[in-house]
Parts: structure tokens; C-alpha cells; sequence
């Protein structure tokens, strides 16, 4: 009998995510409205899901968000001789 590679989908309910990722219901449900997270309405009466997988992807992007951020704003107060290598740096780490 051949082995069935896919991994299992587990699916948390809607309060369950907002418990990780720290935030309410209704932001959970706007982010798998928005495609931020992987959800979907199951069963009868139809009630949303989301994609347990989809929440480390979620918070990885929300990291490299952030990083990038942060890299912006350290370069708008960096000065052309550090941002080129030579001259006096004005903030030194």
C-alpha cells in the first residue's frame, strides 16, 4: 500500500490563532479575508478555519517586515560616508 505524502492540514478554530498570534477574532478573520493567513469556512452551519501552517508563515513575513523596517529607517539617519565607506561615520554602532 503506497505511503500518502501529504502531510496532514490541521485547522484551528478562529480563537485559537488569535490566542498565538496575540491579537482579536475579528484581525484573524480580516488576514485570511486579506490571504495573510490560509482559512477556510468548513462544515454546517459554515464556521472559519485557519491553516496551522499558515501562521509561522505569517509571523516569518511579519519578522522580514520588520527587519526591513528597520533597516530603512537606520539608513535615512546614516550619512553618505557611511553609506559609501569613506569619511568620519557619525554613529558608530
Amino acid at each position: 500500500m503506497p505511503e500518502n505524502s501529504t502531510p496532514a492540514v490541521r485547522l484551528l478554530a478562529p480563537s485559537q490563532v488569535a490566542e498565538i498570534l496575540g491579537v482579536g477574532v475579528d484581525e484573524v478573520i480580516a488576514l485570511v479575508m486579506d490571504g495573510r493567513l490560509r482559512g477556510m469556512r468548513v462544515g454546517a452551519p459554515a464556521q472559519w478555519r485557519g491553516e496551522e501552517a499558515s501562521i509561522s508563515t505569517y509571523l516569518d513575513d511579519q519578522a522580514e517586515e520588520a527587519r526591513r523596517i528597520a533597516l530603512w529607517h537606520q539608513s535615512q539617519t546614516a550619512s553618505f560616508p557611511e553609506l559609501w565607506g569613506t569619511g568620519i561615520v557619525r554613529n558608530p554602532d
